[in-house]
């Protein structure tokens, strides 16, 4: 949505969408990318906006060219920001430094005294610098237009997705459904079994890039996206060319979008309810995306379910009107509610009994409720024997066998997927201490042993 009061002609933004089917990324297997605007209303936001970005822009940065203003917004300058910037000058908020060229891309512009007085106000009620956003309206086009493909998963895609772990077919036959409805699911079972990693390997069977901008603009307000520790780039049009090509208007693509893998996000135990509301930023004065926003596209693992300082009742009401309907609800601090789609795949992940978490019926609303068991001794070998070539270390079958008989059938202890690995780096780390040589010994097993588990 455009400022308040502003009624931008948004049809120009939607045929912009509709075009991305015709224009492809320079990378065939990635989504198409949306063509740059070539008008102020192309870009979906008011000539106002454009204009006050600019002016907090020259604010904090100085006397800058054209050039240099089109790439920190990621937008056109011809036919786009000159627009915004014809605004400033006419309103004497804005002057001419240097303009020996004659494209106006190579001129220098800064503030004026009343420029810098008008910055300073806007910047007091919204403080966002960056790319230009994008409008609400667009963004949510742009993730209905861009499902995840559930249903194309089979029993070979998710063996191969798993190659490099070790779980058993019975747990397979489970996860595959699972996967392919698309549904929320409950994934329980001992800790160090690898819940997290089989996660993980269903996220890789999500197979392309998933179009997201940097920002979103909804009634004026600008809401940060784009989160560099969550979002793996795969493709960014502005990489491809240089400054002067990204911000001519013979550019093909909008800047202000990004093709990133399709989001895998993991949380645990230091989720709150806060983290899953819109957050707006006082000192910054602009909005934070909440996680679920940020995995639109892709899949949200909770993880440690039941260990969040929030009740897992109170968690799981959280979610029943976004798994039920594929929306979610945000509310502005003025009070307008935004509406955003809610194409997430979320998995709870707990080593705590579901039964001792949430009730019969909340746990009715999790379709999928998988156990990732322990895994048999066989299966624990073969874990063992694959860390041994992962650590590049020798595998000693003696040492193997001392290791299950003395440590796991003597002491009626559980196998664990994640021992073998911890068990090896313990026992390489004594080694590197006694300046002993780089493989595993009994001895080593042993002492690895009585540092790793507690023993009452």
């Amino acid at each position: 949505m455009a400022a308040e009061g502003v009624k931008p002609d948004y049809e120009a933004a939607r045929q912009r969408l509709l075009q991305m089917q015709q224009r492809q990324s320079p990378d065939p297997s990635l989504p198409p990318l949306p063509s740059a605007p070539t008008s102020v209303e192309a870009t979906g936001l008011s000539l106002q906006f454009l204009a006050d970005l600019i002016a907090k822009t020259l604010r904090a940065q100085g006397q800058l060219r054209g050039i240099d203003i089109s790439t920190a917004l990621r937008l056109p300058y011809p036919q786009v920001l000159d627009q915004a910037m014809r605004l400033l000058r006419d309103e004497s908020l804005v002057e001419i430094r240097r303009g020996d060229d004659y494209q106006e891309l190579n001129w220098d512009f800064a503030l004026t005294a009343k420029g810098q007085r008008r910055a300073e106000e806007i910047m007091g009620r919204e403080g966002y610098l960056g790319p230009a956003p994008v409008p609400l309206s667009t963004y949510n086009e742009a993730v209905r237009n861009q499902p995840a493909q559930w249903s194309n998963i089979t029993a070979d895609s998710l063996r191969t997705a798993f190659n490099d772990i070790i779980v058993n077919e019975h747990t397979l036959s489970q996860l595959g459904p699972a996967f392919n409805s698309g549904k929320s699911m409950f994934l329980y079972g001992h800790a160090g079994n690898g819940k997290t990693s089989v996660s993980e390997r269903m996220a890789k069977v999500l197979m392309g890039g998933y179009l997201l901008p940097f920002a979103i603009e909804a009634y004026g307000q600008v809401v940060r996206f784009f989160d560099s520790a969550m979002h793996r780039v795969l493709h960014d049009p502005m990489g491809v060319t240089d400054a002067v090509k990204a911000s001519d208007s013979t550019q093909h693509f909008d800047n202000r979008w990004l093709i990133v893998r399709r989001p895998f996000i993991v949380v645990g135990g230091e989720l709150k309810l806060e983290h899953l509301n819109l957050k707006y930023d006082p000192l910054l004065r602009y909005y934070i995306a909440p996680v679920q926003w940020k995995a639109n596209g892709g899949i949200l693992l909770i993880d440690d379910f039941g260990r969040q300082e929030v009740a897992p009742k109170d968690l799981l009401n959280r979610w029943i009107v976004p798994l039920d309907r594929n929306v979610d609800f945000h509310t502005l601090i003025t009070g307008q509610q935004l509406e955003v789609p809610f194409f997430v795949l979320i998995i709870f992940s707990t080593n705590l009994d579901p039964r001792d978490l949430v009730d019969e019926a909340f746990l009715r609303r999790l379709r999928y409720k998988i156990e990732i068991p322990d895994p048999t001794e066989e299966e624990f070998r073969e874990i063992f024997r694959r860390c041994c070539a992962g650590m590049k270390i020798p595998f000693d079958p003696e040492v193997l066998n001392h290791l299950v008989e003395e440590h796991y059938r003597l002491a009626n202890r559980g196998f664990r997927a994640v021992h073998p690995r911890d068990l090896m780096q313990q026992a390489l780390d004594l080694a590197g201490f006694r300046g002993l040589e780089r493989k595993l010994t009994p001895e080593l097993i042993d002492a690895a042993i009585h540092t790793y588990f507690v023993e009452l």
